[in-house]
């Protein structure tokens, strides 16, 4: 069993370009570059999140599970540990967009 490749977020910033784009999904780096082009959001989508934490816009956009087992191919490694903690929340699994869709504010600010 191979041991997976362990990146640093600084390594993964480098890596912001069309020709050359990384992204961090829950903790996996992944090289999108030759996938950019074939992104059914288009290229534009991904290259918005390149060489950053992609998450939080991944987790808002309902992929499906062929799509989620298809990306396996362009994981790189894993994220630092260390780094881990400087990414914060990597996503809210579309919690907070549930949640204000959903939910009728009834406040009342009298006393």
């Amino acid at each position: 069993m191979t041991r997976s490749k362990v990146l640093t977020i600084t390594e993964v910033n480098k890596h912001n370009k069309p020709e050359d784009l990384w992204v961090v999904i829950h903790n996996k780096v992944y090289d999108l570059t030759k996938f950019r082009l074939e992104h059914p959001g288009g290229s534009e989508v991904l290259e918005g999140q390149a060489g950053k934490c992609a998450s939080k816009a991944f987790d808002e956009v309902k992929h499906s599970f062929r799509a989620r087992m298809w990306m396996k191919r362009y994981c790189i490694g894993d994220i630092d540990s260390v780094d881990r903690e400087d990414l914060g929340p990597q996503s809210t699994g579309g919690l907070m967009k549930k949640l204000f869709t959903r939910t009728t504010w009834d406040v009342n600010f009298s006393s």
